[in-house]
């Protein structure tokens, strides 16, 4: 059967497998080895693991990609994707989104590395305004922590038409919502810490494409910059992609259910959740004193940053130096896990109204 025709539920579980062959494991093993015999595949450690192999499949077939690259994390995976740009090249990208990216942005811009045009990506014609000459488009949607949406298809069919490379955060809504490559994306970043790997015990991140000459270019800086996952990080998180498809499905119908409910609750102002996903960000009624209460008033949910682990976590965004103006002083992130969705209201209520 060809993977082509099978459910992202069944390539989660079924890729990144050795070949069935009589007494051999079903599971990928781990090679913790940095020094490797020479004249064969692999001619030392930060070239090469045996144990990344297996989760890049599984990525690429999630992702509709050709191929993967593993990182140390998210931003080792991001940075290399914008070192391939020339010195002062013209981009365009989110004035809000991850915290770390747009701190690593307003570094290159404030230093000449990069002319960065910041835009409001749900904007879509400020998005395509700011296209002209530009040399690529960096896209995250849904935003974090706002949860902005961008009009993914219309503004990469446009990036496109101008010949411009597009790189895409797709951390958020995971290729179970949305896969940007099918839009025309060259470059699909994952914090694979977050809901692939889905425990909150690892550090790793992806770059998923099509094409062969992006990949070699995207791994020689993996080797030169030497941002390599290590085999055991990389072991772990293709265990977590085996039920990553259950677990999301889980704290995605619990987000939906969550986000009615906040919409109701008189400590609530406002509430940010764009219809699917595992993340709602809500403000509530008092500044930010009052919201650092609620964060610390829960007994179930845990006030810590990261995301997409199986347990509920939430905090106040704003408490973090790198994050950005746009985003209210007592706007809480919700990162919903799979406990039951009626012990994380009750939480929650308590939590709001203790405080």
């Amino acid at each position: 059967m060809s993977s082509e025709n099978l459910h992202p539920d069944t390539l989660a579980i079924s890729s990144g497998r050795p070949a069935h062959a009589a007494g051999v494991g079903i599971n990928s093993p781990i090679s913790l080895n940095s020094t490797f015999v020479a004249n064969g595949p692999i001619n030392y450690g930060r070239t090469g693991n045996e144990t990344w192999q297996p989760l890049e499949e599984a990525i690429s077939a999630l992702e509709e990609a050709t191929s993967t690259l593993v990182f140390s994390s998210g931003m080792a995976a991001i940075t290399a994707a914008f070192s391939l740009l020339p010195h002062g090249a013209p981009i365009v990208a989110s004035d809000q989104g991850y915290s770390g990216t747009m701190s690593l942005l307003k570094r290159y811009h404030t230093e000449g590395r990069l002319e960065v045009r910041f835009v409001d990506i749900t904007d879509t014609k400020e998005v395509i305004s700011q296209l002209q000459g530009a040399a690529f488009l960096w896209v995250e949607s849904p935003t974090n922590p706002g949860l902005g949406v961008a009009e993914v298809g219309v503004i990469i069919g446009e990036a496109k038409k101008r010949n411009m490379g597009v790189g895409f955060d797709n951390t958020f809504a995971t290729p179970l919502n949305q896969k940007p490559l099918t839009f025309g994306a060259d470059i699909v970043m994952h914090s694979v810490t977050k809901y692939l790997a889905g425990h909150s015990d690892v550090i790793l991140g992806s770059l998923s494409m099509k094409d062969p000459a992006l990949h070699a270019r995207l791994q020689d800086a993996r080797v030169s910059y030497g941002s390599i996952a290590g085999p055991f990080e990389s072991w772990l998180a293709l265990r977590g992609i085996r039920t990553f498809p259950l677990r999301f499905a889980k704290a995605q119908e619990s987000a939906a259910a969550l986000a009615k409910k906040l919409a109701g609750h008189k400590a609530v102002t406002n509430v940010r959740y764009p219809g699917f996903g595992a993340i709602v960000s809500f403000e509530i009624t008092g500044d930010a004193a009052a919201a650092e209460r609620v964060c610390d008033s829960a007994s179930l949910i845990t006030n810590a940053t990261s995301l997409g682990g199986v347990e509920s976590t939430w905090e106040r965004r704003r408490r973090w130096p790198l994050e950005s103006e746009n985003i209210p002083e007592n706007l809480i992130r919700l990162s919903v896990g799979c406990e039951h969705v009626d012990d994380l209201w009750a939480d929650i209520d308590t939590a709001l109204t203790k405080a």
